[in-house]
């Protein structure tokens, strides 16, 4: 399908600025667009593009009009316009378009309107999966597990028995979710392995990245709220709670019993320490390890920038000497009160 400049507009709720024909079927970067292709201006370093670029429209702030005479599309932020836009014009592919002959359905599932089922699917019985899902090929589905309505899981997802996931979720390939939380006890030098009985259950509008682990609750759930957007090779142990809107980025570990709040943000490679609450409004940088409860919302670090190797070796000398230099502190300050 093709868009012209009034279409465009109505459908990101921006407002039209031009009179050049436009016919657009897909999007591209500044530099790279050609006919038929729209693209945006969010980041003022790239404004020098704009002069140069041959599509057909651009996604921009009014006060960058100055710079540019082709058709616009105004908005105050032009990066939601863009994502407003890839989702009008997104050309990706169902994970599944039919109902494979191969896919296994036992007789006791119940699927609804639309639902799609791709090559070597296992649907096991009391599964139940709401209208318009998509399975990708050579998924799992395990017993009495519920799936919303307009969800889509890739290829080779597996969900384990008794799960809840709601409507309008995506699934990337290669997921479990619902398998055992680390629950042992030791006993006699060796460990006694505590089944897992709980649950997970997943808000609606969710979206979980490829090779990421969401571990069933030892006994009460494991909970993923509403909107949550989780990365690839993320692992969310047992019995965590993430609130709604939350957003992980790739690598990040959540040890068992961790609650977080609403609209927090965690960047790559973050590791959070067991049994600890997290507020709403809470941004972790990546690579930050917590250990503490967070009862403030705000922004927390502990990552180490890299730097030379040189002034490192250097900084871990001095690092060492910490409680020395703090005793000698210390007493430099007693004999200055005396």
């Amino acid at each position: 399908m093709k868009w012209n400049l009034a279409e465009l507009a109505k459908a990101i709720g921006a407002q039209a600025h031009g009179s050049a024909p436009c016919a657009v079927v897909s999007i591209a970067t500044l530099e790279s667009a050609q006919s038929g292709q729209a693209s945006f201006l969010s980041n003022p370093k790239f404004r020098d593009q704009l002069s140069s670029t041959h599509a057909d429209v651009v996604i921009m702030r009014e006060q960058d009009l100055g710079e540019y005479s082709g058709n616009a599309l105004l908005m105050a932020d032009p990066y939601i316009g863009y994502a407003k836009l890839a989702q009008l014009l997104d050309s990706t592919p169902a994970s599944a378009d039919m109902v494979h002959p191969s896919a296994f359905i036992d007789p006791l599932a119940t699927l609804g309107k639309n639902v799609a089922i791709a090559a070597n699917a296992v649907i096991e019985s009391g599964v139940v999966i709401g209208d318009n899902t998509q399975i990708g090929a050579g998924c799992f589905i395990g017993k009495n597990t519920q799936i919303g309505a307009n969800t889509k899981l890739w290829a080779n997802v597996s969900i384990y028995h008794n799960i809840v996931i709601g409507d309008g979720c995506i699934i990337h390939s290669a997921t479990v979710i619902g398998s055992d939380g680390f629950g042992y006890a030791p006993e006699s030098g060796q460990w006694l392995k505590i089944p897992q009985t709980g649950r997970v259950v997943i808000g609606s509008h969710t979206e979980i990245g490829a090779s990421t682990t969401i571990d069933r609750g030892a006994l009460d759930d494991t909970i993923i709220g509403d909107g949550v957007i989780i990365d690839n090779q993320v692992h969310i142990a047992h019995n965590v709670n993430i609130g709604d809107y939350t957003a992980i980025a790739g690598a990040t570990t959540f040890a068992g019993s961790v609650t977080v709040g609403k609209n927090c943000i965690f960047g790559g490679a973050c590791a959070i320490n067991g049994h600890l609450n997290i507020c709403d409004g809470v941004t972790i940088t990546g690579m930050t390890m917590i250990i503490n409860h967070i009862t403030e919302a705000g922004v927390y670090s502990s990552g180490m920038p890299a730097q030379s190797n040189r002034d490192w070796r250097k900084n871990a000398a001095r690092y060492r000497q910490l409680g020395d230099m703090a005793k000698r502190i210390k007493q430099l300050e007693n004999q200055l009160k005396n």
